[in-house]
């Protein structure tokens, strides 16, 4: 399945630091699935997942304990 990253409306994620580390960007794509990329290094691409996985993962993020 094809996706057209270069279309897509990324979002840094609140959780990363002003100092250019530890940064992540989120995007949803046409398709429906949601892409998530490093910041620093955006020419390595993206992590692809379908909406339920994406579901799961947000679900389980949101239990995990404060590091």
């Amino acid at each position: 399945m094809t996706h057209a990253l270069s279309d897509a409306n990324w979002h840094k994620s609140s959780y990363s630091n002003g100092s250019g580390d530890n940064c992540v960007e989120h995007a949803q794509l046409s398709t429906g699935a949601h892409a998530v990329r490093d910041t620093k290094d955006r020419e390595l691409g993206a992590f692809i997942v379908g909406p339920t996985a994406w579901q799961a993962f947000v679900d389980n993020a949101k239990l995990a304990p404060a590091v």
